[in-house]
């Protein structure tokens, strides 16, 4: 993608005058012009010493950060900034006067907010004033990415190159929306081998293309965000038309100060998936399904509701996630691991969803499967399939503690006589704690643990090529969250050492994901299928329902009725012809 870039050169002077000084009454300002304070590099060339400057007061921010913005009519040099962060040092006092469009002289030192490319230039105020009435410059129009942002560093701009939201997880702590003139952003390791030079690039572009939406204050846990009024928090992929404020580099970001309201356009929550098939299979993260002693009480647990009506919330958003997607079996991961009496939160889950008269039912491993606080399970409808056989489990070696214990049945559509092998999976998670060696970040964008899930992986595949449900259970489907992107070392070797095929490029579905980190979209769940079942699926998609929905629609904080935000994965639904 192409984009031009923003040059004042290019605007006729007495435009850009009238642009960005009319409250300067075409007077020069008094002392050194602000141009000259931010300089054409990212550090100012007069860093530490005391200057005066003039212009008019853009942005009002000494409640949230310190200080305030001022703009003069500028220098003539397209490659400066005409707009300074004041910040209010001991001993300067504002005068009354000073407000948005007032015009102002300050005299200060200058200063840098942070080291190396980080830092925003400042002054320390040690004098403000005099202030008189006036009105601040219009925003500068910005149409697309700029080249390079340094030189609008400071100024008052308004952002008219749609915007995607891509981020809404600092919104709550620190009033912050993530933004990309690039649509979507992915996670590199998703598109390109973790540790290439297409890896690199990608990280680079993304790093590029990212601006973030501020709430003009560095506060934590603000409450209620300006900018967005009694708008509800939007989801990931809403266009912003328009975002008007001040441009700054603060906290390692370059990101935009907003003084008005954003202009949005909500992106609507997808309907369930529908594809086609006779037997239709889900996989399902349910993020920490526990209920307590399963009787009401025992709250807090180790994980997931901290109440009993939390669960009840949570399991509610569940059922109605797992009861639209209409499949006939379904793989399912972070359950509580507390076995398969009654009071176990797998048995409370099926009887919530037969509550209207379904007939599911799970398979009963015995024990476990797996000695972690959390495990897989799988449930079906009984009206629909059947179960072959016992079910199997893979235990030792990275299954445990680590990677959870896979769980495989076979099934066999009622009337039917093809049975499907269903494998659960669940492989350990990127957090570093306790990795060492070969399992710590080995800063190849995989995190740690990778050299674990990709044991996991060869072991996996090794086991399915023994046929632990016997010799005619050749269409297996192996799925859930592998804890790895789709270019990661397990996935490549379950795909292109072993033969598994990925579900998603056999149906032919662009541009998957069922994962949002960091503003980063990326697949950590995934499907595979044996080369003997590819040509019998029909149809293959993910349900955007959790990963895009803001983390307050969820049952710990807004609980917005029905299935949104059920999980922070998206489930995945295949449909089967045998």
């Amino acid at each position: 993608m192409t984009h031009r870039r923003l040059s004042r050169r290019a605007w006729p002077l007495p435009l850009l005058l009238c642009a960005v000084a009319c409250a300067c009454d075409g007077a020069r300002p008094a002392g050194t012009a602000i141009g000259q304070v931010q300089g054409d590099g990212p550090r100012s060339p007069l860093d530490g010493r005391e200057v005066t400057v003039e212009g008019a007061v853009t942005a009002d921010f000494r409640d949230g950060l310190g200080g305030f913005y001022l703009q003069d009519a500028g220098d003539g040099d397209a490659r400066t900034s005409d707009g300074v962060f004041v910040r209010l040092a001991g001993g300067a006092d504002a005068p009354p006067g000073l407000a948005v469009g007032a015009r102002c002289r300050v005299r200060g030192t200058v200063a840098e907010l942070g080291s190396g490319r980080e830092s925003l230039t400042a002054i320390e105020a040690a004098a403000i004033g005099p202030c008189s009435p006036g009105r601040a410059p219009a925003p500068l129009p910005v149409e697309a990415l700029p080249a390079d942002w340094e030189p609008l560093e400071g100024m008052a701009v308004r952002i008219q190159a749609p915007l995607t939201l891509i981020a809404s997880h600092a919104l709550g702590r620190w009033g912050e929306l993530w933004a990309s003139f690039d649509g979507r952003q992915w996670q590199p390791s998703e598109l390109a081998a973790p540790g290439s030079a297409e890896h690199a690039r990608l990280r680079a572009h993304n790093l590029r293309q990212r601006l973030v939406l501020d709430d003009g204050s560095s506060a934590r846990d603000p409450g209620s965000v300006p900018y967005l009024g009694d708008t509800p928090v939007p989801r990931r992929g809403s266009l912003v038309s328009a975002a008007e404020g001040i441009l700054e580099h603060r906290n390692g970001s370059w990101r935009l100060q907003l003084t008005a309201p954003l202009q949005l356009q909500a992106a609507e929550a997808p309907p369930p998936p529908q594809v086609p098939g006779k037997l239709k299979v889900a996989a399902f993260n349910l993020e920490n399904l526990f209920n307590g002693d399963g009787r009401g009480g025992g709250f807090p647990t180790r994980r997931g509701a901290r109440s009993a009506a939390a669960y009840q919330a949570q399991l509610a958003k569940l059922v109605a996630t797992i009861q639209a997607m209409d499949a006939d079996i379904a793989a399912l991961m972070e359950l509580e691991n507390d076995g398969y009496g009654p009071e176990s939160s797998l048995a409370q889950l099926v009887d919530a969803l037969n509550a209207g008269g379904a007939r599911w039912r799970f398979v009963d491993a015995g024990t476990g499967p797996g000695p972690d606080t959390i495990r897989v399970g799988l449930i079906y409808r009984s009206e629909r399939v059947v179960p072959r056989g016992r079910p199997a489990v893979l235990e030792g070696g990275p299954f445990g503690t680590r990677s959870r214990v896979p769980l495989a049945q076979a099934f066999v559509r009622k009337g039917g006589r093809t049975p499907l092998v269903v494998v659960a999976n669940h492989f350990k998670s990127k957090g570093c704690s306790e990795a060492t060696g070969a399992d710590a970040d080995q800063k190849d964008g995989q995190g740690c643990w990778n050299a674990l899930r990709t044991e996991s992986a060869r072991r996996l595949h090794a086991w399915l090529q023994e046929r632990p449900l016997g010799r005619d259970a050749g269409r297996v489907v192996i799925l859930g969250d592998f804890n790895a992107y789709a270019m990661e070392d397990p996935l490549r070797l379950l795909r292109e050492e072993s033969g598994w095929r990925d579900a998603f490029a056999v149906a032919g579905i662009p541009s998957p994901y069922s994962y949002v980190y960091d503003g980063l979209s990326g697949r950590l769940d995934h499907a595979l299928l044996s080369p003997e079942l590819a040509p019998a699926l029909r149809g293959a998609a993910e349900w955007h329902v959790n990963a895009d929905e803001p983390d307050e629609a969820g049952y710990a904080a807004r609980n917005v009725p029905g299935p949104a935000r059920s999980s922070d994965h998206d489930p995945l639904l295949l449909g089967f012809d045998l």
